[in-house]
């Protein structure tokens, strides 16, 4: 390779092959679509693999300056893809787990969350426009980016107690600082599902839009206003806005690790789990 095409040569995130997103780059502005592959979008094997190093690439990229990140089809994203996550929630499920099945997940938590946390500590704006469902997981995702815009058929849910899990990807680090305790306490609680007005209500999102393509639109639109700014300057904004909660968010997300690492294999989840198998409603008894 001579020394112009090295140059010119595209980073090398760009040229990887994803199995959960699509990623293009045109005038400073990044595109990321998740696709799954799962149904809605679910997040499995291959979005907690690919996230980390996707948006660490966006972050050192110089001709990006901002990102939309978006789903394909009608949903954001249904959010952790339980069925294909399980061969590696087996061996802390077993009878007989104990200090090496807990650590192992403890490290597979922590792998985990640095796909989210990428998202969170990338210096380029990122703009999320979500239309359809945005369950669990996708909370997470969400509320790792800088701005988010919805579609009105947008519905959103911290459904992790609803499959008996502590949810352990950033929202209960991240959304106090973006929605407040109560509002907090309320979704992660109940696990109940809210509509975009009312999650505009909150301020979970920032604005409402019509259908996806409005939305999308509008996000592609805050990104290029964006990148139109001096980059060096936006990156600074981002620092110091992140510096007063970073440390309130790293604590968070050790102690819930930790916390699931010993806590999180119960006859509940099992059941939550087999529930979601036989589709039919759980029956949890505390144990």
């Amino acid at each position: 390779m001579t020394q112009e095409s090295a140059q010119t040569a595209a980073p090398e995130y760009r040229t990887r092959v994803y199995k959960a997103f699509e990623v293009t780059v045109a005038d400073y502005v990044a595109e990321v679509t998740l696709i799954g592959p799962s149904k809605g979008n679910a997040q499995g094997p291959d979005f907690w693999s690919e996230a980390a190093p996707l948006f660490n690439g966006l972050d050192s990229d110089p001709e990006v300056r901002a990102v939309v990140l978006t789903g394909s089809g009608k949903n954001f994203t249904f959010g952790l893809d339980l069925p294909a996550m399980m061969g590696d929630f087996a061996k802390v499920l077993a009878p007989d787990a104990k200090a090496g099945a807990r650590t192992e997940f403890h490290n597979m938590i922590k792998h985990m969350q640095a796909g989210i946390n990428a998202v969170a500590d990338c210096r380029k704006p990122v703009i999320a426009a979500i239309a359809g469902w945005c369950i669990g997981g996708g909370v997470d995702l969400i509320s790792a980016a800088d701005i988010r815009v919805a579609s009105a058929d947008a519905k959103f849910s911290v459904r992790e107690v609803k499959v008996a899990i502590v949810a352990d990807m950033g929202s209960l680090a991240r959304l106090p600082l973006i929605i407040g305790d109560g509002h907090t306490r309320d979704l992660a609680l109940t696990g109940k599902d809210i509509d975009a007005r009312r999650a505009e209500k909150i301020g979970l999102v920032n604005d409402v839009y019509e259908d996806k393509d409005a939305t999308v639109a509008a996000a592609r639109e805050i990104a290029a206003e964006i990148a139109g700014n001096a980059p060096l300057v936006v990156q600074g904004v981002m620092d110091v806005l992140d510096h007063s909660r970073s440390a309130r968010v790293d604590d968070s997300l050790r102690y819930v690790a930790a916390w699931n690492a010993a806590f999180l294999p119960s006859n509940d989840l099992t059941e939550a789990v087999t529930a979601v198998f036989e589709k039919r409603d759980p029956n949890f008894k505390g144990e």
